[in-house]
This record gives structure tokens, sequence and C-alpha cells, in this order.
């Protein structure tokens, strides 16, 4: 966790929190990146010559947590590279492939024919086929030149809404604006379906199984859905939304699935699963240790020696601003540390200014633990928020609930949380160890719920279980076959 610049409290943050809970992990977008000896072992192992290095992968490495420099990952990778590009639509366009040190599930391209994935979209995959057809799907936009097709898209579209807005402000120009903007989400749709049929093409060209992408496209919503703790069917609540520059999830696989049907049946072309999974053996999983760690439903900081934990039902993600709960009913909380001169009242620092709506009356001076604190309460349209602050060392740590429809257990959440903050003694800081990937083969005897069971450092185990696996509620698992555990 980093220390973030004061921000100013508004309904929107509540907003902006429980989007961060259930929208992190689904999509792939268009950015950049960089390289690494990872990268350097990918591109030799796939036989394929880099682009340039693009000016602007400081800016991403940065946002990704750096990157993530495994060998046993980069080829995990480069298995399916080098087939993908002989593939192609454009064989001579060259790649660089680079691996990012983010437990966040997503994929990269740039114009220029850099790739990018995070150790969190190889951690979700279960066989090379699936990475296969997330690199098929970048490399799609790179040969399709879908950003600088989208970025003339947008500067003709900035010029109509400036001319629009200054000539009228009546209804028909608000019209014209609003339609602008949905032509430009559909078009960024249309690219993003495009670049999923040229990416199963590909595929099935490279004799990789072609069902691999909705495959992969299927797991990514039930790894959202757990994450937001709420089920795959009922994630967006069946209602896309319609400026969205993705197509909804269930649309992208139903799409992926009908494309892969006009090459062949199910069970066509590799996977490469066990291969795949060797790779991954011993990869870090979650979060990085400069940034703490979430174990279950604790966060734990080596380096600022903290923790905190929050109550049944809420899962927790770690940021690199904050950190971040919520829970199935909408209820959200951020946790983040600012500097606070020590010749500032904690009081004074709540009556600061930085809060929207703040009941003057509502704000206590008290005691956590052996810490100075203060409590107060906010209301802004419609929103409730019970904001806490605590002062350790040279940190002001802050505590921010926010809930349309409060409750006494709303809260009870609140103090619970805030007053489960303390120490890490030496002794839990020195056992603290980043989760990490481990490879097992199914011996006979074994069952989902055991090996679920033997998982460590993880909430609702058996869930998580199924969800890395590839597995639904009627599946089972039969002796040799590899499957994956998070462990301490």
């Amino acid at each position: 966790m980093r220390r973030p610049a004061a921000w100013r409290l508004a309904p929107a943050f509540a907003l902006a929190l429980m989007l961060a809970g259930c929208n992190a992990v689904v999509g792939t977008t268009d950015s950049m990146i960089d390289t690494g000896p990872a990268v350097a072992t990918a591109n030799a192992a796939a036989g394929i010559n880099p682009p340039a290095q693009d000016p602007e992968h400081s800016r991403i490495v940065a946002t990704y947590g750096g990157l993530y420099d495994d060998p046993n990952a980069a080829r995990a990778v480069a298995r399916a590279v080098g087939r993908l590009v002989a593939a192609s639509d454009d064989p001579s366009q060259s790649y660089r492939i680079t691996i990012l040190n983010s437990p966040v599930v997503n994929a990269f391209a740039l114009p220029s024919g850099n790739l990018y994935v995070t150790r969190g979209l190889l951690a979700l995959a279960n066989d090379t086929s699936e990475v296969a057809a997330v690199v098929a799907h970048e490399m799609a936009h790179v040969t399709a030149r879908h950003a600088v097709a989208r970025a003339r898209r947008q500067e003709a579209a900035q010029v109509v809404n400036r001319v629009v807005s200054n000539v009228s402000q009546e209804s028909d120009a608000r019209l014209a604006l609003t339609a602008t903007q949905m032509s430009l989400a559909r078009f960024s749709q249309v690219q993003e379906l495009e670049a999923d049929s040229v990416g199963v093409r590909t595929l099935a060209r490279a004799g990789f199984d072609p069902f691999a992408a909705s495959r992969f496209l299927s797991s990514m919503a039930r790894y959202a859905a757990f994450r937001s703790l709420r089920p795959a069917a009922n994630s967006s609540n069946g209602k896309p939304d319609f400026l969205s520059s993705h197509p909804s999830t269930p649309e992208r696989i139903a799409f992926a699935v009908r494309a892969a049907r006009e090459i062949g049946a199910p069970g066509i072309g590799e996977q490469e699963r066990d291969a795949f999974l060797q790779g991954l053996d011993g990869m870090v999983y979650g979060d990085d240790p400069s940034e703490g760690f979430v174990r279950g439903r604790a966060f734990l900081h080596k380096a600022l020696g903290i923790q905190f934990g929050v109550p049944s039902g809420f899962a927790l993600e770690n940021t690199s601003k904050a950190v971040l709960a919520t829970n199935a009913a909408g209820t959200a909380l951020r946790f983040d540390g600012v500097a606070v001169p020590v010749t500032t009242t904690l009081t004074d620092y709540i009556q600061s200014g930085w809060i929207n709506g703040l009941q003057a009356d509502s704000v206590q001076a008290t005691r956590i633990g052996d810490y100075d604190a203060a409590t107060a309460t906010a209301v802004a349209d419609g929103w409730t928020f019970r904001i806490g602050v605590v002062r350790k060392d040279r940190t002001t740590y802050r505590f921010i609930l926010a809930a349309q429809d409060p409750t006494v257990l709303t809260d009870q959440v609140f103090r619970e949380t805030m007053e489960s903050f303390r120490e890490l003694s030496p002794t839990e800081s020195a056992r603290l160890r980043p989760l990490r990937i481990r490879v097992h083969k199914v011996r006979s005897g074994d069952t989902i719920e055991r090996l679920a069971e033997s998982m460590q450092g993880v909430d609702r185990k058996l869930e998580l279980f199924r969800v890395l696996n590839g597995l639904d509620g009627a599946d089972t698992i039969e002796a040799g076959r590899m499957v994956k555990l998070v462990v301490d």
C-alpha cells in the first residue's frame, strides 16, 4: 500500500469502490509496457524479432507492479507465441512479449507489436491454448491497426462535440453529442469482436484448440463473479453498460463459440495442459510483497508493520493506492494512509475540508489500542460514510465505509474493522511470505473438497479452487490430472 495524496470524499467515491471490487478482472485493453530477462527468454524461445521499445513503457510498468521475471512462465507463453506469429494475418510483424507483475487478469497490445500479459492472467489460464487465445486476440488488434483507427475516430468525434456544444445547448444538440459517444463505444465493441474472430481463426491455423477463447472468457467471468461475491449470471444484473468499450462477456463467449464451430467440432486442436501448468509451478499468486498481503479477510503489510481484518462476507482487494473491500450488499470500504503533521489533531484533520457532507457533531476523538484515533459520519446524495483515522508513527491511516442503506450492522462492520487495526509483531512479520501456485498431480482418493481445503492464505477455498482450475459444480477430477493449488 502506497501513500497517496489526500483526495476529496464524495458519493462518486463509493461508486468507484464498488466498481473496483466488481470489475477489476474482466476484459482486455490496448496499452503498453517493457522488457526484461523473462521477455528475452520468451522472445528467444518463440523465435521472434522484437520491435523497438515503446517510450510509454515506464508508466505502465509502474502501474502494473513492474516486470515479473520468471523464465518458466516466459517459456509457457513462448510456446504459444512462435506458432501464432507464423499463423497470423501478418507473419512479418515483429512482437515483444512482456509479463507484468500484477495479480489483475489483463492483457494489452500496442500498435508497435508490444504485447503484455499479467501473471494474474497466466494463473487463471489452464493450458497453452487459453493463453494463445489471449495473445492471438491482441495480435489481431495490432494487425488490424485498431488503435490507429480508434484514435482517428475519437479525434473526429471531439471536433463534432466541440462544434455542437458551441452552436447550441438545445435538446437536439445534446442528442447529437450522445449519438456520437454511442457511436464511439460501438466502434470499440466492433473492434473487440473483430479481434475475437481473427484470434479464433489464428488459433486454429496455429493448431490450437479454437474453443480455448470461449473457455477462457468463461473463466474470466467466473473469476470476476468470485471477486465480486456475486453469481456469474448476475454479476452485471443482466444489464451491460450501453456505452461500454467492450461487449458484455456473455456476448463475447457466444460469439467465440460460434466462431470456433465454423472451424470444427469441440475436441480439435491442441491444448497442451500439462506442459503449461508445469511452467506455472512456483509462480507468485496474488499481491506482490512490497504492496502488502491479503490473507483471507486480513490485510498485512510487512514494511509498514500493520494489519487489520474485515468481517465475514467481505472480499478484500489490494491495489497500488488503497485497500478496498466490498460485500454482496454493496457496502464498500477503503483503507489508505496519508501524511498528516503531528501538530494537527486527528479531529482537526477530519474537519480540514477533505470530506463532503461531514456532520460536525459526529466528530469524536478516540483510541484504537495504543494509537490516537478519531471517527466521524458524513452524508451526501443518499450515501452515508463512516470515517475513521488512526495515527501510527508518521502516518495517519484512514478507514472509510460507504453504504446507501446504512443499518446497525453497517456501523458494527465499521467498528469491527477499525478496531482490528494493530501492529504486526516481529514473529508475524517474519512468517509473511508471498503465496505461490503449486501444481499437484491428482492421486487416487483425492477429492475437490480435500484439495481445496489444503490451500493456504486464501478465503472461500472451494470456490477459488474451482475457478482457478476451470471446474464447475458438476465437474469431478480424475487421478493423474494436474491441478493448481495456492500455498504459502
